[in-house]
């Protein structure tokens, strides 16, 4: 039975895809759901009961594996509950890293498949509906998948999710990435633009650019612009055409790596009011030594001078970033050279790690590995030091008027929330109608992880 056939002889089925990992996954487990959708697949808010399950994957965090085979134990039970006519797959980076454990281990599983072949999901679907089939794919195609992708089919709200760019080429040495997402690729600006405008057709008023290493990204030119399409654009150029689509207001990129900032981006931030003053910019690491030692192919200064150039062209700026504590080798000197790099920048919020080894990258094996007691000293100590500075920036937006980009309601009677340009929660009293419309507001108090303000009645806006 093909997957057509099959989507002719199936009443509505019910779907429930358990998500792990990055927006990037995220992003995938929508596009999973609107692969599927054409066979009667619809989503379902609970695992138990569900005609298929798909368990999303992500291999970045220690232990992951183990955290997927614990899970499938829970979802094991309930595909025997339904007299194991439940389809169970599992996706993404474990499943393309460890594919034949997962069905060694959980022999239970009907669908293993790797990041990159989704698209082919219905085949899969046809493949396993046979007694006793067990699919695995996790092979790079040679076909992108987003060509053979159907436009999605749910709205995703007031802010969406576009990816733009898939896979890394900078093997950092603690990072699984290039192994389970593959070499660089970008889709092109063409493909970009007509999804950015069915998503604010469906009501997004903010799209947040996804990709692994999302500034690397160098589309195909559209075909009308550019000498006929020939050559590629870069993210500063697509930045600008995503800009002048009209209902967009906001604009965000992420993840980005140090190396990728060229002069075109950077004048996009000088240049486009909807681009966001909030950019997520890894470092790792201050020290130039740890930093070799993980491949990252820039020094702590020349970081420092990206983000100098950044904040001269966009005074307004902030930034957020992800550190690695605790990498085979590093001496107490490093990670002072990585709180030395802290205080010189300052961010607004960070993501901070201890090394965990992961299998099969080039640190996994490497000599000098740090303690755990003297990794958790460390980590906590730059914690700290990244959540004063969070503290900070909070309290210094206190009596500034921002727009904020109203998402929902808040969790008290009256009232509603949204997002400030720097990502932060903001929770003002106020109609439900201001839900998807950005208004100005002045904050009024900084709280640990959100703001709270009243909604500026004379819209007059002071620069945040």
């Amino acid at each position: 039975m093909d997957a057509e056939a099959l989507a002719t002889t199936t009443a509505r089925k019910r779907l429930h895809v358990i998500t792990w990992g990055c927006q990037m996954n995220v992003y995938d487990s929508g596009r999973m759901a609107d692969v599927l959708a054409p066979l009667g697949y619809a989503p379902a808010a609970e695992p138990d009961g569900a005609d298929m399950v798909i368990l999303n994957t992500c291999h970045i965090r220690d232990k992951a594996a183990e955290k997927v085979f614990s899970e499938l134990g829970r979802l094991r039970r309930m595909k025997e509950a339904t007299g194991n006519r439940m389809i169970l797959a599992v996706a993404g980076c474990v499943a393309q890293a460890e594919g034949a454990e997962i069905l060694a281990r959980a022999p239970y599983v009907d669908i293993v498949l790797g990041p990159q072949t989704y698209h082919r999901l219905p085949e899969m679907v046809a493949r396993a509906s046979r007694a006793g089939n067990k699919v695995i794919e996790t092979d790079f195609p040679a076909e992108d998948k987003f060509d053979h992708l159907p436009d999605a089919a749910a709205p995703q709200g007031i802010t969406a999710f576009l990816t733009i760019q898939e896979g890394c080429d900078k093997f950092c040495s603690f990072c699984v990435v290039p192994y389970t997402r593959g070499a660089e690729q970008s889709r092109s600006a063409a493909t970009v633009i007509a999804e950015a405008k069915r998503l604010v057709a469906q009501g997004a008023a903010e799209i947040s650019l996804l990709g692994q290493n999302v500034n690397a990204w160098h589309g195909l030119a559209p075909q009308d612009v550019d000498g006929g399409g020939e050559g590629t654009w870069g993210l500063g150029r697509l930045l600008r055409a995503l800009a002048e689509i009209p209902g967009l207001k906001r604009l965000r990129y992420t993840t980005s790596h140090p190396r990728d900032v060229d002069e075109n981006l950077i004048a996009a931030h000088r240049d486009l009011p909807s681009l966001m003053p909030f950019l997520h910019l890894p470092v790792q690491s201050g020290s130039d030594r740890i930093l070799q030692a993980m491949n990252r192919k820039h020094t702590a200064d020349e970081y420092r001078d990206v983000v100098r150039k950044l904040r001269e062209a966009r005074p307004d700026l902030a930034l957020s970033s992800d550190f690695i504590i605790g990498h085979p080798g590093e001496t107490e000197a490093d990670f002072e050279a990585t709180m030395h790099l802290v205080r010189d920048v300052t961010f607004a919020m960070a993501y901070s790690f201890k090394y965990s080894s992961r299998p099969g990258t080039p640190a996994a094996g490497a000599p000098m590995q740090v303690p755990e007691a003297e990794k958790d000293r460390r980590l906590q100590a730059l914690q700290a030091l990244l959540r004063e500075q969070q503290a900070a920036f909070n309290a210094s937006c206190v009596g500034l008027t921002m727009p904020i980009l109203f998402t929902g309601t808040g969790r008290h009677p009256g009232q509603i929330a949204g997002r400030s340009p720097y990502l932060q929660p903001v929770h003002v009293t106020g109609p439900a109608e201001l839900i998807g419309s950005e208004v100005q507001v002045t904050i009024t108090a900084a709280h640990p992880n959100s703001l709270a303000g009243i909604i500026h009645t004379s819209q007059e806006r002071r620069s945040a």
